[in-house]
């Protein structure tokens, strides 16, 4: 279909009255950007080459070709291999003197040096095919040569099997991105993008909407970064993500949003975290939890990169009561076994007095976990080898044992740790060692958790509130002050608001949080209530909202997804660094442009600003100090 006549068609029927047409303009419109997206793109289009270095084959033999990349290594002054972001093909030098300039260029210009070549595609002699690289039936006999720029003696080789350190990546990763691997993650992080936004707007009229990075100072949540402005003691904040704009693009009767949204935090870097980073934030209107997971499940299966298995829908869901007992957190990877199991009961007349004493409090508990094949590389603490030998095993009653070992099923070269205590403190013990266990047994070539193995997991029901470490009597969010209770515990909120769940869902992928949403509180005084009366919050901070809630707010609900930390789980990669184009070091600092950097006092002076220097000691309180983080 021609340009032309799409957009002729289109505005034809966009100048339609609004009613029943509405859907077939909508289907229409799907239809025919799907159909535009299925082209193959014209890599050599507007440039000056007339080929990419990797579409090359036999088909191609005898055609006079300009090719444009890096020169990825010599041999012999003979041939050369030129790279470009499609892929390599092989250059043959020209050995006679009539060729000389061309020769010179070629074998003079170091690795890495940009050049420009002409000349005939022709096969390779026989006998010195390639089969291992998709041009290697052919190579190019050179008729010209260009220099575009040399190469300056390199900080590392650009080849993915030498090992760098991640500080000179950072420093050089303008050469970093050179290599195969930074080219898939950013290439495969396009495309899923690009997919996403055709399941949001082209097939379910999602609007893509841009929300302010200067905002103001929100409560709770992760420390904010600050901006100053001109006027003297006010100061800009960039949100930690767009939260209240999305609510108040549903008040204002958008319906649908959706943003690839910058956010930021101000802590430091994790493999998992930056002080910058990438939503997929969505929000709609009339909305239900069910109906934002059906949503993401789609959007997911949609987008998901076409050289992994496909995705299988809906996803698994749990509650995060079911999540702690089983797995010891709330994102548990049930990608393998050894879940938590209550033991309790096996030990109600024990002879060990721990153990008495944390069953006979109020949320005392004994919990056990086995690990298969644990007697054989792990440290031990009940070896279930040569009859229990264990110092620990003694004191267990042959009761009690055998109860044990058909309650857990337990086998010959198996290990349990069994832990007693307060129930959450119990599980969240287990959690933690559950995960070490895996990586010692997997240290030790023990296949636990398949790195081709995608488990998608929905963790629901989580507590709406939460009892603030440093001040056990008062409440925070679990989630953010924003969502919902759940319609079944209003009554609860009241009287015991601790027990309150919230319609707060958590996805989960192999044991990561790749995703947090909620169905928000609509309603201005129910919003006002848990702001005041149960967080305590300063509601002068958020009074825009509380306004605009009282103007017709739709019930509404949406979720945010972690592009980075999807993307990292998606390709493999160690941190998510390595699918950020340019990322802050693990201190939050830009290796390559050294930021963040100094200010001059007189560049200070319109911000009404004065640096007071901290001493070595309050330094290292900052940068030591927590920050919780919240999900949209």
């Amino acid at each position: 279909m021609y340009l032309g006549s799409w957009l002729s068609r289109l505005s034809r029927g966009l100048s339609r009255p609004i009613g029943k047409t509405m859907r077939p303009i909508w289907a229409s419109l799907s239809r025919n950007l799907a159909l535009s997206s299925q082209r193959i793109p014209e890599f050599s289009s507007f440039v000056s080459r007339t080929n990419t270095c990797g579409e090359l084959r036999s088909s191609h033999l005898g055609q006079e070709v300009t090719l444009c990349g890096w020169i990825q290594y010599r041999r012999q002054n003979t041939f050369l291999v030129l790279r470009d972001c499609h892929g390599l093909v092989q250059i043959l030098i020209p050995q006679d003197e009539s060729a000389a300039s061309v020769r010179r260029i070629l074998c003079e210009a170091p690795v890495e040096s940009v050049v420009r070549v002409s000349g005939t595609v022709i096969s390779r002699p026989p006998g010195q095919e390639n089969p291992k690289m998709p041009t290697g039936e052919i190579e190019i006999k050179v008729k010209t040569a260009e220099l575009l720029n040399a190469c300056k003696k390199l900080p590392f080789e650009i080849k993915d099997f030498v090992k760098k350190t991640e500080a000179l990546r950072l420093q050089y990763r303008y050469l970093d991105l050179r290599s195969f691997q930074m080219q898939y993650n950013l290439r495969l992080r396009s495309k899923m993008v690009m997919k996403m936004r055709e399941y949001l707007c082209n097939l379910h009229g999602f609007v893509d909407i841009e929300t302010p990075t200067l905002f103001k100072r929100t409560p709770g949540g992760a420390k904010e970064f600050l901006v100053p402005s001109r006027e003297p003691g006010k100061f800009y904040s960039l949100p930690q993500s767009p939260q209240q704009f999305k609510q108040l693009l549903m008040v204002g009767g958008l319906d649908r949003y959706f943003q690839v949204a910058r956010c930021y935090r101000d802590e430091g870097s994790r493999p998992d975290r930056q002080p910058e980073f990438t939503q997929i934030d969505i929000e709609m209107s009339f909305v239900d939890q069910t109906g934002i997971q059906r949503l993401v499940e789609g959007l997911l299966q949609y987008s998901w990169p076409d050289d992994k298995d496909p995705l299988l829908i809906p996803f698994p869901s749990m509650t995060f009561a079911e999540a702690l007992a089983t797995y010891g957190t709330d994102k548990p990877d049930t990608r393998f076994g050894m879940k938590i199991v209550d033991t309790s009961d096996v030990f109600r007349n024990t002879e060990m007095r721990f153990l008495r004493d944390a069953l006979a409090k109020p949320q005392g508990t004994v919990k056990a976990m086995c690990v298969p094949q644990g007697a054989e590389v792990l440290p031990i603490f009940l070896n279930a080898k040569k009859n229990w030998s264990s110092p620990f095993a003694k004191f267990i009653m042959e009761e009690e044992r055998l109860e044990l070992t058909r309650l857990m099923e337990i086998q010959e070269e198996d290990m349990v740790l069994l832990t007693a205590g307060d129930h959450e403190k119990a599980c969240s013990l287990l959690g933690k060692l559950r995960l070490e266990c895996a990586d010692l047994l997997e240290l030790r070539g023990v296949v636990l958790r398949d790195p081709a193995v995608f488990s998608f997991l929905w963790v629901v029901d989580f507590p709406l509130f939460l009892a603030k470490e440093e001040r056990p009597t008062e409440l925070e969010s679990a989630h953010h002050p924003f969502t919902a209770p759940h319609s079944s515990d209003m009554h609860l909120l009241y009287t015991e608001p601790e027990k309150v769940r919230g319609q707060h869902y958590d996805l989960v992928l192999n044991g990561n949080e790749i995703g947090g949403g909620s169905v928000r509180i609509h309603d201005a005084q129910l919003q006002r209530y848990i702001l005041e009366t149960l967080l305590k919050e300063d509601v002068k901070l958020l009074s825009h909202l509380l306004q605009a809630l009282d103007h017709g707010a739709p019930p509404h609900g949406g979720i945010a997804l972690g592009l980075d930390r999807l993307v990292c789980l998606v390709t493999g990669a160690p941190s998510i660094r390595d699918v950020i184009a340019f990322p802050k070091s693990y201190r939050g600092h830009d290796l390559m442009s050294n930021a963040p950097d100094s200010v001059s006092a007189e560049e200070l002076k319109p911000y009404h600003i004065h640096v007071l220097w901290p001493t070595d000691s309050e330094e290292e309180s900052v940068s030591a100090t927590p920050s919780k983080h919240l999900s949209s």
